[in-house]
């Protein structure tokens, strides 16, 4: 199991959570925490058990081994009260296509009463977010296009002023200026305290916003920690030697962890964890070393290293030939 850290002041901690689904393991012991006020990216190929993972967390699905905590609650045994506390968008929101954009928000508002008993609150926050996604009112949801139905289902979960959000592909369907304005307008809620949970496929947008990230394959977790300490030890080497006669992994015993490896006829690229980038500089001392470079990575180029070597089609440290 692989556990995040620092665990004070979590609002979601996870400990060897496991389901299954007639025998096939979706979830397979995922241990980690998601402190109050991160933004929190959630990686992994269609199927890895992101969405298997979210619905534990909204006390949907009850776990078969493994416990779950939400903001001090078990949600197999409080999923009501934790389902009321979290802004939850799923990647295909289910909406009544028969009311108009208003009367959807009339509807939900029911559900969110404040300290008066009154729904003026949220109905107010749902009206300025509409009218901040450009949303026809009096139109019908049967009538809107994906885009603007994710908009109406975002509109919905944040006009809640949750203090969790759980977002499972939110800005599938948005133009990317929409899109963009969206992601950044999470930075404004963790900074007020807020918590959000993203599941998502945009990799780039998840590193423009996200503070930590945890990546699943295939049920399992591979890493979960703080972004900026994952590419602080993440290193891309490459490497042109004199002549075809090199090593094709970095030598052992040298503060290295190979993650990924691509090779040409005299180059390759190592993508790599260590200490510090003195633990790759000691690859210049390498015979046959003509040039030697040392990149910091980008996090889709983190997230496919570590997610290539993991395809069953390659076999472990096999080398992808590049140009």
């Amino acid at each position: 199991m692989i556990e995040m850290q620092n665990r004070a002041g979590s609002v979601i901690r996870l400990e060897g959570l496991v389901k299954k689904y007639r025998g096939k393991v979706a979830v397979d012991g995922i241990s980690l925490s998601v402190p109050e006020g991160a933004i929190f990216g959630l990686l992994g190929e269609n199927g890895a058990g992101k969405t298997t993972t979210i619905s534990m967390l909204l006390g949907l699905v009850p776990p078969d081994a493994g416990r779950i905590e939400v903001m001090g609650m078990n949600p197999t045994r409080q999923g009501l009260e934790v389902r009321k506390r979290i802004g939850y968008v799923p990647e295909a929101p289910v909406l009544y296509d028969w009311m108009t954009v208003s009367e959807i928000g009339w509807f939900a508002a029911a559900f969110h009463l404040d300290e008066q008993g009154t729904t003026a609150g949220y109905q107010a926050r749902y009206g300025e977010l509409v009218r901040g996604f450009g949303l026809p009112m009096r139109q019908k949801i049967k009538t809107l296009s994906k885009g603007m139905r994710s908009k109406v289902s975002l509109s919905l979960a944040l006009a809640a002023d949750p203090p969790l959000l759980i977002l499972d592909e939110p800005t599938s369907g948005l133009d990317v200026l929409v899109r963009r304005e969206f992601l950044e307008s999470m930075v404004d809620l963790a900074g007020a305290g807020r918590t959000v949970l993203l599941s998502s496929h945009q990799i780039s947008e998840v590193e423009r916003v996200a503070s930590h990230v945890a990546l699943v394959h295939q049920g399992r977790l591979i890493l979960a920690e703080p972004l900026d300490e994952l590419k602080a030890r993440t290193f891309a080497v490459s490497v042109i030697f004199t002549s075809r006669d090199h090593p094709s992994i970095p030598p052992e015993n040298r503060g290295l962890d190979l993650i990924d490896a691509a090779e040409g006829a005299r180059q390759v690229r190592w993508l790599v964890s260590a200490k510090d980038r003195a633990a790759c500089e000691q690859l210049r001392a390498l015979p046959g070393v003509e040039s030697l470079e040392i990149e910091t990575p980008n996090l889709e180029e983190i997230y496919i290293g570590y997610m290539r070597r993991r395809r069953p089609e390659l076999e472990p440290g096999l080398a992808v030939q590049v140009a």
